[in-house]
């Protein structure tokens, strides 16, 4: 299981998208964040917003199988900011 920096530790001020998933739990925030690295180009940064702790262990492996790279992971009252950078394959 990933390990959070506090929020603003691996902080990228430009990120290309944003979504929020707060409020869902498992596949949910792992289908919404597969589904916004498919329309985003190689390079670009994703931010997304969780609140379901298990995203600390899904988002990993669903990274891993996309060929994206998870850049950090900052945490703050129970809420993940995860910054990704999108892959070729993705």
């Amino acid at each position: 299981m990933l390990e959070p920096l506090p929020l603003g530790k691996g902080a990228i001020d430009e990120v290309s998208k944003r979504i929020d998933v707060i409020g869902f739990l498992c596949p949910i925030p792992i289908a919404k964040t597969r589904e916004a690295l498919a329309e985003m180009e190689t390079g670009e940064v994703l931010e997304v917003w969780a609140d379901d702790p298990e995203t600390l262990h899904d988002m990993p492996i669903l990274l891993q199988r996309i060929n994206a790279t998870l850049l950090s992971v900052e945490t703050d009252a129970g809420e993940y900011r995860y910054l990704i950078r999108a892959g070729e394959t993705t």
